[in-house]
């Protein structure tokens, strides 16, 4: 008899089983749009309709995923409203520039992120985990409650300056994880002139509110340049080779325009620890709610750290705990949607003989958040199931049936990167703490550029026995 509890659903809109109105698709896009999804779009391979008169086709099955982002990704282009969003924010940085920039961009930034960087970062990583979570050895045998959805983007950002700017970054993270939650607050969401493809410079009034905290983002990425120039020009050799210095070396070569070398460290620096913190937030709330696997994981933990392992190593010696991390990351996947637009006609066959055509100017939505929880791809797709992605079961998922840092010239630059910082910061707080639910955690998730947790994650922080 299989004595195994069940396995815990977390919260999650559930699929709608009539079509919306516009109206309603209006207000649902602009409340939350991870409520907008119907059972066809968990259900079927890919559906075609019409948003606004747009022609769309929402892509779940992975070959055709495959196609669009891989075999012929040079036919596809960022989709309008996904720029419309994210480029008054980010405007040349490496998320939203396309053609000759983009390329210059990730010619420029791939040697950060090249395995021979990874012992430097996971000592880092390591120290900045341990030096944060001495916040929560005040919380006493009894334990007291924090508010978890802002203590990890903090330890993020703490881990992201210090690895890629030697903490040098010209701000305090004191209020940062309010300032980058008011951010897409304001401004990562869609406007309704979007949908109505309204000219870029048109004011969106949803956005009014976020222009104030741009600027002082914009301002903090101008301050920290100069600082680290005047650096640069004092003593070269005593300058951190790091991704600011390899980013204003790209000036002087011609690689990068000032501009654009602005527009990345903004992009790093605003969305390059946000990502990693969401989903650091959402696998403690998972793991709290399924005491059997927070033993597996402690175990682990306990095991790997006893044998004096170095850092580095741990992403591989601690499969279990990475196996719950991408878990959360199927369930709550940080980028919730790709979006592409058709350049030119298309078509692809599946093995069935079975062809797609996809004219061109037809957007192509690709929905990790769909297709992370699609009934043709997964066993009770609802369900936090961290086995899954253990060693022995990760041949049975397929590369484009998972993209919680999408595929193709476009992937995740930072993927390595995010994983081992999650496996590092999850070691040094579950190895001295336990999570636990209080009576105030009651999170939805809510798409505002990331998943999020609406009403925040307050959890109660009790350091564990043997600590």
């Amino acid at each position: 008899m299989d004595m195994r509890p069940d396995p815990f659903v977390p919260p999650a809109p559930v699929p709608r089983t009539v079509p919306p109105s516009r109206l309603e698709i209006i207000r649902t896009i602009l409340r939350n749009p991870l409520e907008l999804w119907g059972e066809p779009s968990y259900t079927l391979p890919f559906i075609k309709t019409k948003f606004f008169r747009e022609r769309t086709i929402i892509v779940n099955d992975p070959g055709l995923i495959k196609h669009v982002l891989v075999d012929n990704a040079a036919n596809y282009r960022m989709s309008d409203i996904r720029q419309l969003i994210l480029r008054p924010i980010l405007r040349d940085g490496l998320l939203t520039a396309e053609g000759e920039v983009w390329k210059r961009s990730r010619k420029a930034v791939a040697p950060v992120f090249t395995p021979r960087h990874a012992n430097g970062f996971a000592g880092q990583m390591l120290r900045q985990s341990e030096d944060y979570i001495r916040k929560y050895e005040v919380a006493g045998s009894a334990g007291k409650t924090f508010e978890i959805a802002s203590d990890m983007a903090e330890l993020t950002f703490a881990i992201l300056a210090d690895t890629l700017f030697s903490g040098e970054i010209v701000t305090s993270s004191d209020s940062f994880a309010d300032d980058v939650n008011a951010l897409l607050h304001r401004m990562g969401r869609v406007d309704p002139l979007d949908l109505l493809r309204a000219p870029s410079w048109v004011p969106r009034v949803t956005r009014i509110g976020g222009q104030k905290v741009l600027e002082k983002f914009r301002t903090i990425v101008r301050e920290t340049m100069d600082a680290r120039l005047l650096r640069m020009e004092e003593d070269r050799d005593a300058t951190p080779e790091d991704f600011l210095t390899l980013l204003l070396d790209q000036a002087k070569s011609g690689g990068l325009t000032n501009a654009e070398i602005e527009d990345n460290i903004l992009t790093f620096i605003g969305a390059g620890h946000e990502t990693t913190a969401r989903a650091l937030a959402w696998t403690l709330y998972c793991v709290a709610n399924t005491p059997h696997i927070r033993d597996a994981m402690e175990e682990e933990i306990d095991r790997v750290l006893a044998t004096g392992a170095e850092p580095v190593k741990w992403l591989d010696l601690m499969p279990y705990t990475r196996a719950a991390f991408e878990e959360a990351l199927r369930l709550y996947p940080p980028a919730p949607s790709i979006n592409r637009a058709a350049i030119s006609d298309d078509r692809w066959t599946n093995e069935k003989g079975e062809t797609v055509e996809i004219e061109a100017g037809v957007t192509v939505l690709i929905m990790p958040w769909t297709l992370h929880r699609h009934e043709l791809y997964w066993d009770k797709p609802r369900a936090y199931m961290p086995e899954r992605f253990l060693p022995e079961n990760r041949a049975k998922i397929s590369r484009f049936q998972f993209l919680p840092f999408g595929a193709g010239p476009r992937v995740c630059i930072g993927a390595t990167f995010a994983l081992q910082e999650a496996v590092i910061a999850l070691a040094v707080m579950m190895h001295r703490f336990r999570f636990d639910m209080t009576d105030e955690t009651n999170p939805w998730p809510v798409q505002k550029l990331t998943t999020q947790p609406q009403n925040g994650l307050p959890m109660r922080v009790t350091p564990r026995a043997h600590a």
